[in-house]
């Protein structure tokens, strides 16, 4: 049994194709995620090949698992990739075309036993063997539906399983291959996903709070690119005052939960993007410290063709002695620098251009 074994092939498709580069590098980080979240959910100690675009051609010597334990595998790795689909739509604050299609990703899930065998070239190990090729020519059949479980009659052996959910329901098929016609059977995955759970929004906004000051500026430039300029952490000291930099970003796409570093004149400040909402003529986007001791509201609103009033309102949360300290002692200072950042921020945004299409 040493040259046989199973071939267990995840494949992930619906991405549109995208217009510009910012969403194809927006795709590109998806797509890593969700194959590192296929990876994260191997249970039956499965090997990996290699990664090939968007599928992972994982394989496992010896005798074939039961079609059970393989039936588990797939349904781990099927809800955990919808698991983080859903968190993401939840979560998101991009709108690019790639971040709005992500919901609409598949997964199909391809196992074959067969033989095959391995040779290294430098650091790197492939597979060879007829049935690799023959796993990989299953990827494209005619089957209609994009989420589907296919198991080749070699596999499946003589009777279908009886130990399976009951709502598992087998469709026949061949598919015409370089090795002749090979005959498989399928089941559509798609019920599984009334198994996952709603995702729950972490609370990262302060409960009990108490708005201090607000500062508001109109500025000549879209909403979105305004926007999009503001919440570029990359560029946050070039018009935030008092920030050096910006680093240790938690997430590469922002979303709610993603944490940042801002590094000051004295010391640092972790922040965490805590929520937002978006409509065409209104954004708005808050940032919380990580000990929910101050919050950071932004307001962006629509005012004319390519002018945008920005509001930004700082809360502190509930404390009397707080409160008191920071009026007498820093409020007047935090506002003039909220109102130069603003200033600066209209500045950095002038013949900018959204790097996303909205």
């Amino acid at each position: 049994m040493e040259n046989r074994g199973l071939i267990f092939i995840p494949d992930i498709s619906g991405f549109t194709r995208f217009v510009n580069e910012t969403e194809i590098e927006h795709s590109r980080y998806i797509i890593q995620e969700l194959l590192e979240v296929l990876i994260n959910s191997n249970q039956i100690g499965l090997e990996i090949s290699e990664i090939e675009g968007d599928a992972i051609l994982f394989y496992k010597y010896g005798d074939a698992p039961e079609l059970k334990a393989i039936y588990q595998q797939v349904e781990k790795m099927f809800c955990e990739f919808h698991r983080r689909l859903i968190a993401y739509e939840q979560r998101r604050i991009c709108r690019c075309n790639a971040c709005k299609s992500a919901n609409d990703l598949t997964l199909k899930v391809i196992t074959h036993y067969g033989e095959f065998t391995g040779y290294n070239v430098k650091n790197f190990s492939k597979l060879i063997g007829k049935d690799i090729i023959l796993a990989h020519q299953l990827l494209k059949n005619d089957i209609d539906h994009h989420e589907y479980w296919l198991v080749t009659d070699g596999l499946m052996k003589d009777d279908l399983p009886t130990d399976l959910p009951q709502w598992v329901a087998w469709s026949s098929s061949t598919k015409q291959t370089d090795n002749g016609k090979v005959g498989f059977q399928y089941t559509h995955l798609g019920q599984l996903k009334d198994s996952i759970p709603a995702d729950t929004l972490p609370q990262l906004e302060i409960n009990d709070k108490v708005k201090m000051f607000s500062v508001s500026r109109e500025i000549d430039a879209e909403i979105n690119t305004l926007f999009y300029t503001m919440v570029d952490f990359s560029s946050r000291q070039n018009w935030q005052e008092g920030i050096k930099k910006t680093d240790e970003v938690s997430h590469t796409l922002t979303q709610i939960g993603t944490r940042h570093r801002c590094i000051l004149e004295k010391g640092h400040v972790l922040m965490y993007t805590s929520s937002f909402s978006h409509s065409p003529d209104k954004i708005v986007y808050s940032e919380t410290e990580a000990k929910k001791k101050h919050e950071n509201l932004f307001t962006f609103e629509k005012t004319g063709e390519n002018k945008t009033r920005i509001t930004v309102d700082v809360y502190l949360k509930k404390n009397l002695i707080v409160q008191t300290i920071f009026n007498l002692t820093m409020k007047k200072k935090f506002e003039n620098s909220f109102r130069q950042s603003l200033e600066n921020l209209a500045a950095l945004v002038k013949g900018g251009k959204l790097p996303v299409e909205v």
